[in-house]
């Protein structure tokens, strides 16, 4: 006759969650839910606002009619113009700025390097709203140091901020300023990852510094080429701050963003299904610019 032990008669194991296979998905979990709350709920939410309309305290489904009337504003029409102004300006000059610049405070010769990329680098940590004030005073009509230079070399003051091409200059230039040295270290990281024996083959067949840098340093950083210029197009698209503290849209909506628009669209006007209508606009402008630029970057490779 056989006995059996307290053991035998313990309790089966309860199984843990916590196994190999499930670690991965329980140490997500907390982020999925933070990303769906605060990511994902709101860009729903937004879409449908889209078709919304807010009458007599309530909104009111009303199909595609923001929409409609987005492509009939021609407020609308101008805040994209300029937009698209800023950007087909300011971003070319950027990205060859901030690769010239790479290249320059990448020389071997250069002492103090580490303190040229830290100036470099500085404007793109400014508060946006301090960085726009100090602009704001620097092209004032009377006394902005800008007119005063002007002036003391023989020219006439430029009335900046109330004319025109003149706002939309000090917004260009403005914003030149704060980012080239943001993509300038991007740059600099592409230009580390360059072989020294290419440049020095090129030194043995008698290359200079300028068939150098064409045939060797933009062929090899063309990726971060691609990446800038995706990145800067993406953030000039969505440009607010400069045109709401330096011009305040004006001289008549001259100088007036999209970004700046839906912004007056939504907090403003109140607006708000009218507000995200403009918003999934401008997210179907910027995949669309993407795109092309994939297409041409993948189109060069080629």
């Amino acid at each position: 006759m056989s006995s059996k032990t307290d053991a035998d008669y313990s309790l089966p194991k309860r199984k843990s969650l916590m196994t190999r296979k499930n670690a991965p998905y329980l140490f997500l979990t907390p982020m999925i839910i933070l990303f769906s709350v605060f990511m994902i709920y709101p860009v729903i939410k937004s879409l449908i606002l889209s078709f919304q309309d807010f009458t007599d305290g309530q909104y009111i489904f009303c199909g595609i009619q923001n929409y409609v009337t987005m492509f009939k504003d021609p407020i609308f029409w101008k805040s994209l113009k300029n937009t698209f102004i800023y950007l087909a300006v300011q971003v070319p000059v950027m990205v060859v700025l901030s690769l010239v610049l790479g290249v320059m405070v990448e020389q071997a010769f250069l002492k103090f390097r580490s303190g040229f990329r830290m100036s470099i680098f500085l404007p793109s940590v400014t508060a946006l709203v301090a960085y726009a004030i100090v602009f704001k005073l620097l092209f004032n009509t009377d006394f902005g140091l800008v007119n005063h230079a002007l002036r003391a070399l023989g020219f006439t003051g430029v009335d900046w901020l109330n004319t025109v091409w003149g706002a939309r200059m000090a917004i260009i230039i403005g914003i030149t300023w704060r980012w080239t040295g943001y993509n300038t270290i991007i740059m600099i990281a592409g230009l580390k990852n360059i072989p020294l024996e290419l440049y020095e083959s090129a030194d043995i067949d008698g290359a200079n510094a300028f068939q150098k840098f064409f045939y060797i340093t933009i062929p090899m950083v063309k990726s971060i080429i691609l990446f800038v210029s995706i990145t800067s197009t993406i953030g000039t698209l969505q440009l607010f701050d400069e045109s709401f503290i330096l011009t305040g849209g004006g001289p008549d909506n001259a100088t007036i963003t999209i970004g700046h628009y839906l912004y007056n669209t939504g907090f403003s006007y109140y607006k708000f299904g009218y507000a995200a209508a403009i918003s999934y606009a401008l997210v179907v402008i910027i995949g669309i610019l993407s795109i092309i630029q994939f297409r041409m970057s993948k189109g060069g490779e080629d």
